[in-house]
């Protein structure tokens, strides 16, 4: 499968399933007050809405990732996909808010399979050597979720009713589907191991604790009952879950991985820098709104050259992977994201020239962009086939964690300075007319969150450049094999 067209096909159909994913992820940000103004929802339902996605599809990342090992990934993806598809076209005849929250999970679910099998899939069907190829492809499309969601989003509730924002899936979707069918190959599955139930459900409790600490805690303050509940949930389990991988016959993670310190290097990187590269797009396009004063319209053009950039370098980091080591290409791209950090923290004030907000944005979004080709083109190429769903699995998983922290760092410290009423006016992105006092204090909010962001890439970093380090001699032998072969 790694040579002719087929690798492509795959690549193809796994780009259009997880891009539907994505952009269905950011037109309902986008069209979040239409639906919740049709069912006069209020804040705890409508938080849900979108916390009850991203809490079911990360805790079980790893849940289907080792169920891809055992029953098949081909198998898998196709139910993912078809259980994904029809949860869309239900969403729309919703009668309630409660059973719209219920079936986003149910959509939940098929998003966890297609996630936990996109990378693992591209891996088998590239092989080792061309895999830096596919997965820049890979991500240079999926970059461009942010450019088609929100302005689909906004356009469909707007003129088609908010039914639309999940009816429109279902076309693509069975396109996706027919597409799938006809082009994953049929791969046999791996060995017929029990799935460690247990493990499932406590790693399910732990980390859906600490999600659901994370978003609450940095939207309405951390000592809620929800805050310490799910802090609760997450101190206990989490050592319940370490024990029960140690002592399981068949555990759901393999801790073994992390003996290996390339493995464990690489994903500490991919965890600090998503940190970094979620947090940066959200400060970005809150504080044009907030301190800027420009509409929501213009802040999503604002922040467009980032994602334009980063579709660009991440094809040309992955096929530059065939000359350079994927390692190299982890730690450079990490460095050049640090810098966009770097540039937001000392120039972030009132009066910043756009300019420069642009230049932060796309350093940010082109390192980010070829790191996650080399790093993940790292960790994935020297994985047993067998062990793919898995390993992808806890990737994903980090990433997705990730995800939740920056956002979660970034509301908290950035409405740090402004008083517990009127932090909503940050979170709805009407937070111009504060005085300039409080405008002063805000400012302060978003240096103490790009500081800590600058901090989480910089770690990223370092670990990367450690990472390249410690393999600079087993890739000058890889590289005197492969002039041998030339």
């Amino acid at each position: 499968m790694s040579e002719g067209s087929g690798a492509w096909r795959v690549l193809s159909v796994v780009t259009l399933g997880t891009l539907l994913l994505v952009v269905n992820m950011t037109t309902l940000n986008i069209a979040l007050p239409v639906v919740v103004g049709h069912f006069e929802a209020g804040a705890f339902a409508a938080s849900w809405l979108v916390l009850g996605f991203m809490l079911v599809q990360t805790s079980l990342l790893m849940v289907f990732g080792r169920m891809s090992d055992v029953f098949g990934r081909r198998r898998m993806y196709l139910a993912g996909l078809s259980l994904f598809t029809v949860a869309c076209l239900l969403s729309g005849f919703a009668p309630t808010i409660e059973v719209l929250i219920a079936l986003r999970v149910v959509a939940a679910f098929g998003g966890a399979v297609l996630l936990a099998n996109g990378t693992a899939i591209i891996a088998h069907a590239f092989g080792p050597k061309r895999l830096s190829e596919g997965l820049g492809v890979y991500f240079g499309v999926l970059t461009a979720a942010p450019l088609i969601g929100p302005s689909a989003g906004g356009l469909l509730a707007e003129a088609a009713g908010w039914q639309w924002v999940f009816w429109f899936n279902v076309p693509f979707g069975l396109v996706a589907l027919v597409w799938a069918a006809w082009s994953l190959p049929r791969v046999p599955p791996g060995a017929s191991e029990p799935i460690d139930v247990l493990g499932a459900v406590l790693l399910c409790g732990w980390l859906g604790g600490l999600i659901l600490t994370l978003s609450e805690g940095g939207s309405h303050g951390w000592t809620t009952p929800v805050s310490l509940g799910g802090a609760a949930a997450f101190a206990l389990l989490l050592p319940a879950f370490a024990v029960r991988q140690r002592r399981a016959r068949h555990p759901l993670v393999d801790v073994r991985l992390f003996a290996d310190r390339h493995f464990t290097l690489a994903n500490l990187a991919a965890f600090c820098n998503n940190i970094g590269r979620v947090g940066s797009v959200l400060l970005m396009a809150l504080f044009l709104q907030a301190v800027s004063g420009m509409t929501p319209a213009e802040a999503g053009v604002a922040v467009l050259p980032g994602p334009l950039a980063g579709m660009v370098a991440a094809p040309i980091g992955g096929f530059l992977g065939r000359r350079v080591h994927a390692r190299t290409i982890a730690a450079a791209g990490s460095a050049a994201a640090t810098a966009g950090m770097l540039v937001a923290l000392l120039v972030i004030d009132e009066d910043t020239p756009y300019a420069l907000i642009a230049l932060s944005l796309i350093l940010v979004a082109v390192g980010s962009g070829v790191f996650t080709t080399g790093n993940t083109s790292a960790v994935l190429a020297a994985v047993p086939s067998d062990r793919l769903g898995v390993v992808n699995g806890l990737r994903m998983t980090l990433l997705n964690v990730g995800n939740v922290m920056g956002a979660a760092l970034c509301l908290m410290l950035a409405s740090s300075a402004l008083d517990p009423a009127d932090r909503r006016l940050l979170y709805g992105g009407a937070a111009a007319g504060l005085s300039p006092a409080e405008l002063g204090g805000l400012v302060t909010g978003y240096h103490r969150a790009f500081a800590v962001l600058f901090a989480a890439s910089l770690i990223a970093t370092l670990a990367s450049l450690t990472n390249r380090r410690l393999s600079a001699p087993a890739d000058d032998k890889d590289a005197q094999a492969d002039d041998k072969d030339a």
